[in-house]
């Protein structure tokens, strides 16, 4: 494999096809179900996924097969099918993984752009969904194409495009199920949906945290009252629900109360953050828009941790709460507050939703009507041990590409996909890797695609494929 040549034809792939196909992707707000329920109606998934279908079948890639395959009332999911080049030995199995769904707009975009108005500037594609993770298709088809143009050796690939991640994937595992015979077993997963801790070499994600997610529900009257009339003998609903919150979280410290929550961190996980936290520097905190003086919760490999290894509550939403220009001098009847849990990789993330239930729901303050309602419990991953082929393959991958060693990190967020296929295919490596890296906001405002990174990317991505099939 001419290396030189193989990066030079990837930039070229990205700088006159790709980044027009994501540009036009960007301009499509294709939610996911969670954030758009008249998704069907609306066609913007089915949008966006016949896109990427004309995109992957025009590639020039031997023996490709792609299909949208449907099953009644589940979003649809792109299946790709590559077999092994000439000459490979086969019986290995690849999986390519990635996602079209979106995240909602949120507030706060640039004024010249928006979630569905692209903008290039300084080598960053603004716009939601570009790096979060409609890139991932092009980038593994273009990685495909270059190691079949270049001659290079790969096993048979198959590509999972998926388009309700951001609702929790709870489509996938039909689609698993109705795909398992046609895609065999597997022995590495590349999943391109994670993050990096800097855009100056290849980074491999090696856990991810759970989540439980739910909305507790306190009322206290049935309709509002004059508070000049009922504050002092009605309790305040919004005070039961910090009440009640306090059970799952330390108000002053942030740190999660029940231990049930918790799980122990891998010494290897430790010392990993650690190290981690000597690459990156002061953009472990740098990279978060802090405002005015707020300090972060703590620094360096313990705030790694906290982001990885650590539960973790966010209140994400509230209901009951009237505009402040709408706000007038009443007892509200009812605090509705969206609850987040971020959860240790090792924690089930059905367990701790009934977990929560149990805590919030007993003994309610006041005998207030008290009820919290599971949304979501996505259980996190932790990587397997590293084989040693494919730690050979990154650091030479990353090396070559980017001057600069691998490197690896837990990541705070979650990819439900990853704890099913570490059960699926127990055998398998992975390569989990992805383009958020500092400042790239997904699911916030002025999202965006570092681009070049993306571009290197896609080519360690293609010389780790090489590397699989020629592993000893």
């Amino acid at each position: 494999m001419d290396a030189t040549s193989l990066d030079r034809r990837i930039a070229t792939h990205w700088d006159e096809d790709i980044v027009p196909r994501i540009t036009d992707y960007i301009r499509i707000p294709a939610k996911s179900p969670h954030f758009d329920p008249q998704w069907q109606a609306n066609g913007h998934i089915e949008r966006v996924i016949q896109l990427a279908l004309a995109w992957v079948e025009a590639q020039k890639v031997s023996g490709l097969r792609a299909e949208i395959v449907r099953i009644e009332g589940r979003t649809p999911l792109l299946y790709i099918d590559a077999p092994a080049s000439a000459g490979h030995r086969g019986g290995s199995t690849v999986m390519l993984y990635g996602h079209l769904d979106k995240q909602p707009e949120m507030t706060g975009w640039h004024a010249d752009a928006g979630p569905w108005v692209p903008r290039m500037a300084d080598g960053k594609l603004y716009g939601r969904g570009g790096a979060d993770d409609g890139y991932a298709v092009f980038a593994a088809l273009a990685a495909l194409a270059a190691l079949d143009a270049e001659g290079a050796p790969h096993a048979r690939c198959v590509g999972i495009i998926e388009t309700c991640e951001e609702s929790g994937s709870y489509d996938l595992p039909a689609y698993l199920d109705l795909l398992a015979a046609r895609i065999g077993d597997v022995d590495l997963v590349v999943g391109l949906d994670s993050g990096c801790g800097d855009y100056e070499r290849l980074w491999m994600t090696t856990s991810l945290r759970g989540l439980a997610s739910g909305t507790l529900d306190v009322e206290v009257l049935t309709e509002g009252v004059h508070s000049g009339d009922a504050s002092g003998v009605v309790p305040s609903s919004f005070r039961v629900a910090r009440r009640l919150v306090d059970r799952l979280e330390d108000a002053a410290t942030g740190r999660v109360l029940p231990a049930e929550l918790h799980a122990p961190v891998p010494d290897a996980r430790v010392a990993e953050a650690h190290a981690t936290a000597s690459i990156i520097g002061a953009n472990v905190i740098e990279k978060y828009p802090f405002a005015g003086n707020t300090e972060p919760m703590a620094q360096g490999g313990e705030a790694l941790l906290n982001r990885t290894w650590r539960p973790a509550l966010s209140v994400i939403g509230a209901d009951g709460l009237p505009a402040i220009a709408n706000a007038g001098n009443v007892l509200r009847p009812r605090t509705s507050l969206a609850l987040s849990m971020r959860l240790p990789p090792t924690i089930d993330g059905d367990d701790a939703v009934r977990a929560m239930k149990r805590i919030l729901e007993a003994d309610p303050p006041a005998r207030a009507n008290v009820r919290f309602e599971g949304h979501q419990g996505a259980t996190g991953w932790n990587a397997p041990p590293t084989a040693p082929w494919l730690a050979a393959a990154l650091d030479a991958a990353s090396s070559a590409v980017y001057g600069k060693p691998m490197a690896a990190m837990g990541e705070g967020g979650t990819i439900p996909f990853m704890a099913m296929l570490g059960r699926k295919f127990p055998r398998a490596q992975f390569l989990i890797t992805g383009v958020l890296g500092p400042h790239s906001n997904a699911h916030g405002p002025n999202e965006f695609l570092h681009v070049a990174y993306a571009q290197k990317l896609t080519a360690c991505v293609a010389r780790v494929i090489a590397a699989h099939a020629t592993r000893g």
